[in-house]
């Protein structure tokens, strides 16, 4: 049985999301986060304190990408993941990490320096100057999504879920209102998915 440690709106969403649209069983444990903070015990399990953790048999991931890509090439039967030898893999795989290494690391910076750190200590420099980061590096995806529903080989696949979390992720920093229309939309029909509902209703808001 696949394990899964996991707070709401975190990066552990795209693991999540991936379970919920291949539809495979698991078990959830849910934490506040920061759990190293907020469960001290959880680094006995995952000795990071972070999430998401995966148990799966033997295997053990702390990397939100790297689970949707696991989940998606191991249990998705080619519904969720492109194949090695398809055209559009190295495409695939250039969104798979391209949505955390690219995306997700600045938004980090400005959710740390705008709301998780005590006021004496946030700063709204770094603040201003990752957002800019943030939407200087969406370009790409801004640029994909006029003329292409999805972000590569002309379906939903778990580029989507990855790319997809970071975009929720900007609505949910009060930073929405900056994306382009088409990746508005884009992110608008993400979030009508069942999959995507599922994982979400799970859990209490990192942000009050």
């Amino acid at each position: 049985m696949i394990e899964l440690w996991h707070c709401k709106d975190a990066r552990s969403l795209r693991a999540l999301w991936t379970l919920e649209e291949l539809e495979l069983p698991y078990t959830l444990h849910l934490l506040k986060f920061p759990p190293r903070f907020t469960d001290p015990g959880f680094t006995e399990v995952n000795s990071l304190g972070t999430v998401p953790y995966l148990k799966d048999g033997e295997t053990r991931m702390t990397e939100s990408s790297g689970i949707a890509h696991y989940l998606a090439t191991r249990y998705g039967e080619g519904t969720l993941a492109v194949a090695p030898d398809s055209p559009d893999y190295g495409d695939w795989l250039n969104w798979m990490y391209h949505s955390d290494a690219t995306l997700t690391f600045p938004q980090t910076l400005v959710l740390r320096y705008g709301r998780f750190e005590p006021k004496e200590r946030r700063q709204p420099q770094v603040v201003d100057d990752y957002t800019q980061w943030f939407f200087s590096r969406l370009k790409l995806v801004n640029a994909r999504l006029e003329g292409h529903e999805y972000l590569c080989a002309d379906r939903f696949t778990a580029a989507d879920i990855t790319v997809g979390y970071a975009l929720y992720l900007t609505e949910l920093i009060g930073l929405g209102a900056h994306l382009k229309p088409q990746t508005r939309a884009y992110l608008e029909r993400l979030m009508e998915r069942p999959g995507f509902q599922r994982a979400n209703d799970q859990g209490q808001p990192l942000l009050g």
